[in-house]
């Protein structure tokens, strides 16, 4: 009895030519057939009508209240007309500062921007981001990264087995979102392609365990940075870290994202919604969508070195990464420092390439990022403006009234994950709440892990959900896929994963109260 082996699909993307009956993605982000098109004149017009009437209608130093969510809703409008995430971002701040201030929005466009760049966070993301897409580059062109395809290939001879061993390495690489986001798709994007997985899919999967898988490990720089923040916030009389310890069990969401994406993985949740077109087009022939770039460079254009010698190449440099960033107390920017500057040197010394390539991989894995960083960078401007709009209080503030003991873990899931998601800040908008929050429960003497545990599930629901969040962002830009293209496609399953969650916090709420 003879077996064949699974149909190779090409990575790239086929011409008209060549394939004549694939229609042009629905997710592309402008077709030559809608240019000259009024809807956005009229989407415009509409915006700028609804911002003016609310600037008129709102009392000069009283709170926005409800206001404080238009420009937000703005923004997810303006995404799903137009699937360009950077626009949609921008339109929603400038919505947002007209309201703030009519008299002079282009001044305070100018100073929050001056103030988010010059952020500490932001500066740490710029370098990290960076440097990640410099040493991945250098990976790639090295041809590391092809040699560990190519021993993966030797392992997986199935689809579904592309798609386990993609959520495995997935979980395994713990310590950051980023990291997971960035470096598993470059280790898995070309063996995935052969088995005709569309890079939507892929960046799901990369997505569902990066964020989710994070906040469930009391080693990753997110339970390091909440830890802290529950610490400063006396939400317990012991040590921080303890307590997130203690609410890792109800970390719901973390849990249902990682059981989602394993089932997907093994076909066991089919594909629905966008995902099933996108999965139509790859299984084609075509897994990189329309208007996506994929910089990965062809067989013939990397130098060809031993197998076994270009896996140890592939892994010795992410071993440096992940132990240096646990050697610096959870660091990732000393971690791709150190990464980096190891990798340059095991290189040139087995003259893998030279020391002028590898600094002109570095400067072009720097230039990929640049799209994402504008994203999240204009993200956080968003942020400060709602910051400013009081958004984030006025949600509290209105659910307040509505709280018992047994519906406050999923009242406060809920309503978290509505502002993570509206705002893309998993991190930022915890500075604010948990003040609030924490509080609460110790007045209504509830389940403090259990409350932990919905606010952490809230945030990674919102870095998983939100189409401009950092790590879907660059979990997309990972994966080969536009930001809106994975968004569209991802949402419904966390969506899914979301109202799991909720019944979860519900049941335990009554149980536990």
């Amino acid at each position: 009895m003879t077996t064949t082996s699974p149909p190779v699909v090409s990575s790239q993307q086929p011409s008209k030519r060549d394939a004549p009956s694939l229609r042009p993605h629905a997710f592309a982000p402008s077709l030559p057939g809608k240019r000259g098109s009024r809807r956005p004149w009229l989407l415009g017009a509409a915006i700028l009508a609804i911002v003016t009437s609310l600037t008129l209608y709102h009392d000069p130093g009283s709170d926005y209240g409800w206001i404080s969510l238009v420009p937000s809703l703005i923004v997810l409008v303006v995404a799903i007309a137009t699937h360009r995430t950077l626009e949609a971002l921008a339109i929603g701040a400038l919505a947002g500062l007209i309201m703030l201030q009519p008299q002079d929005y282009i001044g305070e466009l100018a100073d929050i921007s001056m103030t988010v760049m010059m952020d500490e966070t932001i500066a740490w993301l710029i370098l990290v981001c960076g440097l990640m897409g410099g040493f991945i580059a250098m990976l790639e062109k090295s041809g590391c990264t092809l040699s560990f395809s190519h021993f993966m290939a030797r392992l997986v001879k199935t689809r579904r087995q592309s798609l386990v061993s993609t959520a495995v390495l997935g979980v395994l690489i713990f310590i950051d979102d980023y990291l997971n986001a960035l470096a598993t798709p470059a280790a898995m994007k070309r063996l995935t392609d052969r088995f005709g997985v569309s890079r939507e899919k892929l960046a799901y999967i990369v997505d569902s365990t990066a964020a989710p898988i994070c906040i469930l490990v009391p080693i990753s720089t997110w339970a390091v940075y909440f830890a802290e923040l529950l610490e400063n916030n006396q939400a317990t009389e012991q040590a921080g870290m303890w307590l997130y310890i203690q609410s890792i069990p109800f970390m719901l969401y973390g849990w249902v994202a990682m059981g989602l994406a394993m089932l997907v993985a093994i076909g066991f949740i089919p594909d629905f919604g966008p995902m099933k077109a996108a999965e139509a087009r790859a299984r084609a022939g075509q897994p990189i969508p329309d208007g996506a770039t994929d910089l990965s460079l062809s067989d013939d254009e990397v130098p060809h070195t031993s197998p076994w010698r270009g896996v140890v190449n592939f892994i010795a440099p992410m071993a440096v990464l992940i132990g240096a960033s646990a050697y610096f107390e959870i660091d990732l920017l000393k971690g791709v420092i150190a990464a980096t500057l190891f990798t340059l040197v095991l290189f040139i010394l087995q003259r893998l390439a030279t020391f002028n390539a590898l600094m002109d991989a570095i400067m072009d894995g720097f230039r990929t990022m640049m799209l994402p960083l504008a994203i999240v960078a204009v993200g956080f401007v968003l942020r400060e403006i709602n910051d400013q709009l009081g958004m984030t209080t006025f949600m509290i503030e209105a659910l307040t009234p509505y709280l018992t003991v047994a519906l406050l873990p999923v009242i406060v899931f809920l309503s978290m994950a509505v502002v993570v998601f509206a705002t893309g800040s998993s991190w930022g908008v915890f500075v604010i709440s948990i003040p609030i929050v924490v509080p609460i429960a110790q007045h209504m003497d509830a389940s403090m892990p259990l409350v932990v545990g919905a606010l952490l599930s809230a945030s990674s629901f919102g870095s998983h959900a939100c189409f401009f969040s950092d790590s879907s962002v660059l979990s997309s830009q990972g994966s080969g896929c536009l930001p809106m293209q994975h968004a569209l496609t991802q949402f419904p399953y966390a969506l899914l994963g979301a109202l799991t969650t909720a019944l979860g916090f519900v049941a335990l709420g009554y149980w536990m109260a």
